[in-house]
């Protein structure tokens, strides 16, 4: 059985290792091989116990919970696989990273996943405290969000069915938002559904630009999601004429408008229960169909309830105008 590492004082067991590798000079001089190896094994456990035990929680008992408390202490953080390796004290600290993320509901994305994102545009490096996107590498980890998830582990069970089935890369990610619609998800999860194809980030914002479904992150306009989430807002697509509006285009409208319904002027901030106002759409003043150009000009921030107002014809054109010159 692998000897686990023992938490004591640190400064006690940095001169117990220091003393081993003092005298490790006279392994080198007049011992053999495999004595130089059995010797410097009492080295390899002192230096996993002053790793463990720079964690000082009385509660961090476990690798796991020394590497929670060690992401916690620097959210949204690249963190590589080395430093994680050591305040686990174990060399298996991917698999209890699998643990934390599957079983027991935190945010924890891998650098693969987070480099897919950035490529896609739903990530910017800067938001990962990252200077360039090379640093995205597969033993690179960060926490995303500082609150557990306690529904993670029904969620990851119900992306593991899906993962199974025969469907595309788009139906499942799409399946899977629409059972939990309203509810944030990770990346993460919608990577695991895709069978680690690096495809899922493109397939993911396809089905926000070009088939209208609301799949918000905070890039494309609900900057209070965490970083690395998606979120489908009502289970329903977009107008055809109210599609394929590019995400800076879609962002400036938000920006522009404050985040807010123009018209009765509901927030995402306001959301309040048994509302019917969930959340923000763009629509096409002058609509696509006609001739009108997915250009801020001509795009106007409507709640839900609004926007179904004017599909009903219940707010006319110059209306929609009026509230657009308005500013």
């Amino acid at each position: 059985m692998a000897r686990r590492s023992k938490k004591s004082d640190p400064e006690t067991l940095r001169k117990e290792l220091l003393a081993l590798i003092s005298d490790f000079e006279h392994k080198l001089a007049d011992e053999s091989l495999r004595q130089q190896v059995k010797a410097l094994i009492p080295a390899n456990h002192l230096l996993r116990d002053l790793g463990s035990s720079l964690i000082h929680e009385e509660s961090c008992n476990s690798a796991r919970d020394r590497i929670l408390a060690y992401l916690l202490k620097y959210p949204r953080v690249i963190i590589h696989g080395d430093e994680l390796m050591v305040v686990a004290g174990i060399s298996e600290y991917a698999r209890r990273i699998r643990e934390l993320r599957v079983q027991f509901g935190w945010s924890v994305l891998s650098g693969t996943t987070l480099k897919e994102m950035v490529e896609q545009g739903e990530v910017t490096p800067e938001e990962l405290h990252a200077h360039a996107i090379n640093v995205l590498k597969t033993d690179v980890y960060a926490l995303m969000a500082t609150e557990q998830d306690r529904e993670a582990a029904l969620r990851w069970n119900e992306a593991n069915i899906l993962r199974r089935s025969k469907l595309s890369t788009k139906e499942k990610i799409l399946s899977y938002l629409r059972k939990n619609v309203g509810r944030p998800v990770t990346g993460e999860e919608l990577r695991y559904l895709a069978n680690d194809s690096k495809e899922w980030a493109r397939r993911a914002r396809e089905l926000r630009t070009e088939d209208g479904w609301p799949i918000a992150t905070k890039n494309s306009g609900r900057p209070e999601l965490e970083v690395g989430s998606y979120l489908l807002e009502e289970d329903r697509q977009a107008e055809v004429h109210d599609r394929k509006i590019p995400d800076p285009v879609r962002v400036a409208v938000l920006e522009r408008d404050h985040h807010a319904c123009r018209r009765c002027h509901w927030s995402h901030a306001r959301k309040k229960a048994n509302d019917p106002r969930t959340f923000l759409e763009l629509h096409h003043i002058e609509h696509h169909a006609d001739g009108g150009k997915n250009t801020p000009e001509n795009l106007i921030t409507l709640c839900n309830v609004c926007h179904d107002e004017v599909h009903r014809r219940r707010i006319s054109r110059d209306e929609l105008m009026r509230l657009l010159e308005a500013g």
